[in-house]
């Protein structure tokens, strides 16, 4: 990832002193296991995970607090402050502080909604077909997620058709064999998950 690394520093800082990086694509499409990969290579660059901010009740109406508790704070400079939600107990916990960083990685379905893009430095999209990123997490999460599935599905549905990401994505990630590949994204095409055309070549290996 050292390509995508580079680029990635050298990016003008987007939120406060914080060069914000989304990583959005489909449930199930790899985000958190790339994102946490990438952190890594940018040297323990901190990851706020949209499950932290999203709830049962609230799977995509989030945007609000998201802003108030991390957005802002970044912005001035400061400490994030956020209440991390627990997907067992259904309630949010204790405070968890977040400070400001060179880098810092958003990830989860949604991380380039509209609300968010003006503070974003770059847009990375999993690019993985969404029944293919379904189907894989039905498989992670088990029978016992099946009924919560059948509900998020539907969510996730409405909310790309509403507020599309993938069009707005600087680079595409593909997962391979060994790593990834980053491809350049439509960044700015109108509609939902097109196809790869033909004009959008490889930018960097992972």
């Amino acid at each position: 990832m050292r390509d995508l690394v580079t680029r990635l520093r050298r990016l003008p800082p987007s939120c406060g002193p914080v060069r914000l990086v989304g990583v959005d694509g489909h449930a199930g499409s790899g985000k958190s296991t790339f994102a946490g990969q990438l952190a890594a290579e940018l040297g323990g660059a901190p990851v706020l995970h949209l499950d932290d901010i999203a709830s049962h009740e609230q799977l995509f109406d989030w945007t609000g607090r998201l802003l108030e508790q991390v957005i802002e704070p970044w912005r001035r400079g400061e400490s994030a402050r956020y209440t991390p939600y627990d997907w067992h107990a259904r309630r949010f916990g204790p405070p968890r502080e977040l400070p400001p960083a060179p880098v810092a990685l958003v990830e989860g379905v949604g991380a380039g909604r509209r609300a968010l893009r003006p503070y974003l430095a770059q847009l990375l999209w999993m690019e993985l077909p969404r029944e293919e990123s379904w189907a894989r997490g039905r498989s992670r999460d088990g029978a016992e997620q099946r009924e919560f599935w059948e509900g998020w599905v539907r969510a996730e549905r409405a909310h790309f058709a509403d507020d599309p990401s993938r069009p707005f994505a600087d680079l595409l990630v593909r997962q391979v064999k060994k790593g990834y590949e980053v491809l350049t994204g439509p960044a700015g095409t109108v509609g939902p998950d097109q196809k790869i055309t033909q004009g959008e070549g490889p930018s960097a290996m992972c």
